[in-house]
């Protein structure tokens, strides 16, 4: 009788903590849904931490939803803690995103690479080409760096654009434009001696498409002082 009682005992415990949980869920369901109307970050940020640890079977999902809002943030390894830095074949689209962006943004580039490849292997687009020739020209490697600006010039559509932000207000040119100035650098590092006139010219056409383009300005300036210093005889 006492078995009996106990086995009872625990089944209304257990049936009482399914209900607490069923309920906790769909507050927080209704919590996040909420906080998404109201633009609330940080209680987006709550109620997907919450919902990660409700529903187990559905936790990688939440997880990457929570990292690309961290992303989204600047909060990038928040984002990285959350999903981790590893390559994973079942890693969902959203979640070599964040893991490519995230990588970049604290300048670890090499293992950024590695996520943008596999974006682009996905789905190849001229977005994805252009930050990994950025990422290619950092790291020295001209040849991969080439080839993915040959294929964002080649597949570049007229209405796409990139944000530059070195200035102190972000603004935004010509995708084409932006591959232009990845080739000029490109050329420039091929030889700096002798390429300086070619890599000139390319950021000219970049600004010529984009009068806007701060960057590619800067960048011809500092080529043509470079230029003049090379003729400048020295004393």
């Amino acid at each position: 009788m006492k078995k009996l009682l106990v086995a009872a005992l625990c089944t209304v415990a257990f049936l009482g903590q399914a209900q607490t949980n069923t309920h906790l869920l769909d507050h927080y369901r209704a919590y996040y849904k909420q906080m998404k109307v109201q633009g609330d970050s940080d209680g987006i940020i709550n109620g997907l931490t919450h919902l990660v640890v409700l529903a187990p079977k559905q936790a990688q999902a939440y997880k990457d939803t929570l990292a690309m809002v961290y992303m989204s943030e600047g909060k990038h390894v928040q984002a990285l803690n959350t999903i981790g830095i590893e390559p994973n074949t079942s890693d969902s689209d959203i979640a070599v995103e964040v893991k490519a962006i995230s990588l970049k943004a604290i300048n670890e580039t090499n293992r950024a690479l590695v996520h943008f490849e596999e974006l682009f292997a996905r789905t190849p687009d001229p977005s994805i080409a252009y930050e990994l020739a950025e990422l290619y020209l950092q790291t020295g490697n001209l040849e991969n760096a080439n080839t993915y600006i040959t294929y964002g010039l080649e597949n570049v559509k007229p209405a796409m654009g990139k944000m530059y932000y070195e200035s102190q207000q972000p603004y935004q040119v010509a995708l084409k434009s932006g591959f232009l100035y990845l080739k000029a650098l490109a050329t420039f590092n091929e030889n700096k001696a002798t390429n300086i006139n070619a890599a000139i010219a390319i950021l000219e056409d970049a600004i010529q498409q984009s009068p806007n383009f701060n960057l590619a300005k800067l960048s011809k300036n500092a080529l043509l002082n470079q230029q003049q210093e090379q003729k400048t005889p020295k004393e």
